[in-house]
């Protein structure tokens, strides 16, 4: 057990003053950070510095970052004469917090042979130790209590990066080595065609009170209202089959079904099927973190970007849902403790399970799903104060929204507000489709 009993023991009147959550809980911040640790376990030691695509990191530099993040925002800002770890970290390891100063070119981190990893795995001993010893004054704070939760959050993030990271990795080697053994999903014969869900137009509320009593991003806030017309939603992640159909019928060559940047994009980089796709002459295989394999059409099509879900729902003559359509439409989702987060240990996106005929399927879990709207502020939006604003607002401009969540999501980190955004041309991350339609 961690040496933190006084961050569990701490006075109720404490916790009310954290905006109605409860002290941050010390196994759950050594299970969080562990839970770091514990993906890399299938990896060798040569794994941990490469670097595939200007896209990733190296999964030591993921652990490094993450570190660096209680280290800057706890230690160096509450700890009085706080001695930093070594002078150098900063730069290395601060990834875009322009207040923070200056640091590496995200291309140049696959460069960091040294520090060794033996190094930053003692950086993140260190580091935790001083965490979990905070003296009860400071470890009581609401300042210091938000910020464990940040960056709890935080390393939530890094992981489901960090398994992107390693997927990408692995898919680039000529060997394509495979990260686990973990096969175990169902596959079926058949799947049931797309049924849509009718929602009535309305007047609803989207977002998260700032005061409300579960973490949520500045991002997430304030709760507002929005009319929303009435609009039919799919009841599942579009299909692996599905979208071969949208290949074999010329999808990728009709320019009448793309966005002009998105044909200008999969144009110049020659892209006619989904990240990591490829075809053996009879077969479309892909690869998968468990390896590679045949593709299997009732399974969701992943590694998908905006343009080309955006070209497939024109082609299905169909539409991407805006996120305030995605988040009224969860509130009617059923969730049950079979959805397909991290803790699941698949480490893949499952088939949609068979459930009653009116309920939408994969709302939460398998992979994350682009949405039509861009990812900018809500109506009277304001960051959260100091360097911590800059972890998302910064990037409200030229990225889409996408929701719900993936395979590689923790459980813990998942909430119907989550609002996930990524560059349009993105294809490395863990997202794939749902489809709307206007009535």
């Amino acid at each position: 057990m961690c040496r933190v009993a006084r961050i569990m023991e701490l006075q109720s009147q404490s916790a009310s003053s954290h905006s109605g959550l409860s002290p941050v809980d010390g196994n759950d911040y050594c299970r969080i950070r562990n839970q770091s640790l514990e993906l890399c376990k299938p990896l060798q030691t040569e794994d941990y510095l490469v670097q595939s695509t200007p896209e990733t990191s190296p999964p030591k530099w993921h652990l490094a970052h993450t570190t660096w993040f209680f280290e800057t925002f706890i230690l160096r800002d509450f700890v009085k004469d706080y001695k930093i770890y070594r002078p150098e970290f900063p730069h290395l390891f601060n990834s875009y917090y322009n207040s923070r100063g200056s640091y590496l070119l995200k291309s140049q981190r696959g460069l960091l042979s040294r520090p060794s990893l033996e190094e930053i795995i003692d950086y993140r001993k260190n580091i935790d130790d001083q965490i979990l010893n905070l003296p009860t004054n400071l470890m009581e704070s609401k300042e210091v209590q938000d910020r464990i939760r940040v960056g709890l959050q935080h390393e939530q993030q890094h992981q489901e990066l960090l398994l992107m990271d390693i997927k990408c990795n692995f898919a680039l080697n000529p060997l394509q080595p495979a990260y686990c053994s973990s096969k175990i999903y169902l596959i079926s014969k058949s799947i049931e065609p797309l049924w849509w869900k009718n929602f009535p137009s309305c007047l609803t509320a989207i977002g998260c009170d700032p005061d409300s009593s579960f973490f949520k991003y500045d991002n997430e806030c304030p709760r507002h209202e929005v009319k929303i017309e009435a609009f039919l939603l799919a009841d599942r992640l579009i299909t692996n089959g599905e979208y071969l159909e949208f290949i074999e019928d010329g999808g990728y060559q009709r320019p009448e079904l793309w966005l002009s940047d998105g044909w200008n994009f999969v144009r110049s980089h020659q892209i006619d099927s989904p990240f990591y796709w490829k075809h053996d002459r009879k077969f479309w295989r892909t690869y998968s973190l468990d390896g590679d394999f045949e593709i299997c059409d009732n399974e969701p099509v992943g590694h998908i970007s905006y343009y080309e879900a955006d070209a497939f729902a024109r082609w299905k003559e169909a539409r991407l849902p805006t996120e305030a359509e995605w988040e009224y439409a969860s509130g009617s989702a059923v969730l049950t403790e079979t959805e397909n987060f991290l803790e699941t240990k698949l480490f893949h996106p499952r088939q949609a399970q068979s459930e009653t005929p009116t309920c939408l399927r994969q709302m939460a879990g398998d992979l994350w799903e682009w949405t039509a709207s861009a990812y900018s502020a809500y109506p009277n939006f304001r960051p959260s104060a100091g360097s911590i604003g800059e972890y998302n607002a910064k990037f409200m401009c030229n990225q889409m929204v996408l929701r719900g969540g993936s395979f590689a999501t923790a459980r813990t980190h998942y909430r119907h507000s989550y609002r996930n955004y990524y560059y349009p041309y993105d294809r490395w991350a863990f997202c794939g489709i749902r489809l709307a339609r206007d009535i």
